[in-house]
């Protein structure tokens, strides 16, 4: 059985995959964040569907548990120029924007909460390599 439309009861592959569609459509337009993802990312679409390729696998892998990302996200992030806290900070609030207009309570809770994990443990990361 797969999900195809919002509100999504439960986190699985196909819930995943329309998040990530949604959330970057939304990041690509920020003011915020839509430079960091433009220089990095590109403003191709075929760019954009590898990126998002690559994210669905890492949301499927840290949620579900599939092992398909096979990156290594604080070296990725490391690498962006000029990325601060307050990317981060907007990078949370539309995710958890995105997230809660998509997911009934409890599925979008679990990816609010991971999603501030990860982004701690990113950011914690990004200050450890900046002072060696």
């Amino acid at each position: 059985m797969t999900i195809s439309d919002p509100p999504f009861h439960r986190i699985d592959d196909a819930s995943l995959a329309h998040l990530v569609v949604e959330f970057y459509a939304a990041a690509r337009l920020d003011p915020v964040l839509g430079p960091v993802f433009q220089q990095m990312v590109g403003e191709g679409d075929a760019q954009w569907a590898a990126h998002l390729r690559r994210v669905h696998d890492f949301w499927s892998s840290v949620t579900l548990g599939t092992g398909r990302y096979d990156g290594r996200p604080m070296q990725v992030h490391a690498g962006i120029p000029g990325l601060e806290a307050h990317h981060f900070q907007r990078w949370l609030a539309l995710f958890a924007q995105t997230v809660d207009s998509l997911f009934t309570p409890p599925p979008a809770a679990a990816l609010r909460d991971k999603a501030e994990r990860m982004s701690q443990a990113l950011q914690q990361g990004l200050t450890m390599a900046r002072s060696a």
